[in-house]
């Protein structure tokens, strides 16, 4: 990303929202908007790492002066501060799945919190739907990168549910014509991507070690990470989802592997 001026050397106010489900009339706040949208572009279009994905967004963050929360307290706010056709078409997508009653206009789960293990796609789409849901999420993950070029078929409501949340926006090649596949990594690419515009936390180089149960009816769980000293190891949840694969670290599940050999097709 190209460097730009200071802040207070280029400033444009954000004066004006665009109406969307659920949200509220933002306060005006003062940010660079031209290199915002430098940003937006980049993170969208140009940011294919899991490495350069999450530094660009925090990047874009703090341009625009917002901190990752619940999503009926950062949706609005990013999206009435980014208003170029590349963010408007994604907020068209967002809008409308955020938008269907199931989620109860983001307060179904208003108050509790969850705590993701791992970011593959069953933990990053876990991860979505808890946010839209209105509960407080974050995502840690082990590694730094996202490094499985696995391609994986997608059923014809796989590819529906992930065009309802804009992934042709970000992946412009996503199932194109009778295209039925996608790697991993690219997958991953995109749910990232989705599930940080609506305000989910994600934390690289974090591993999960071992639940620590409450201490009185005052506290909540915690988790015990690698590195000790990780600012999440304070965050206390509400739900814990194991989606680390094979190498799940949570104790006292019982495991059965299903081979997939058969399967059929309605």
């Amino acid at each position: 990303v190209k460097s730009k001026k200071k802040v207070d050397e280029s400033t444009s106010t954000a004066s004006k929202m665009s109406e969307s489900p659920s949200s509220k009339p933002d306060r005006v706040v003062s940010f660079d908007a031209e290199r915002a949208n430098e940003l937006f572009n980049h993170f969208t279009s140009h940011a294919n790492t899991m490495k350069s994905i999450l530094a660009v967004f925090r990047l874009l963050t703090e341009t625009l002066r917002l901190k990752p929360s619940q999503f009926p307290l950062f949706y609005p706010k990013i999206r009435s501060r980014l208003s170029s056709w590349k963010a408007n078409a994604i907020w068209a997508k967002l809008d409308k799945r955020s938008g269907q009653r199931t989620y109860g206009k983001g307060k179904i789960a208003a108050g509790q919190r969850v705590l993701v293990i791992g970011a593959g796609p069953c933990g990053l789409r876990a991860a979505i739907e808890a946010q839209l849901l209105g509960a407080k999420v974050v995502v840690i993950e082990k590694r730094d990168r996202f490094s499985r070029n696995n391609v994986l078929h997608l059923w014809p409501y796989n590819i529906f549910d992930l065009k309802g949340i804009a992934a042709k926006k970000f992946y412009g090649k996503f199932c194109a014509g009778s295209i039925d596949h996608i790697s991993i990594r690219q997958l991953q690419c995109i749910l990232l991507k989705v599930a940080l515009l609506l305000g989910v936390e994600v934390f690289e180089n974090t591993g999960f070690e071992e639940l620590i149960e409450p201490r009185d009816a005052e506290t909540g769980w915690k988790a015990r990470l690698s590195p000790a000293d990780h600012p999440v190891s304070q965050f206390e949840f509400d739900v814990l989802i194991g989606a680390d694969g094979k190498r799940n670290t949570l104790p006292g599940f019982k495991r059965k592997e299903f081979r997939g050999k058969k399967y059929f097709t309605f």
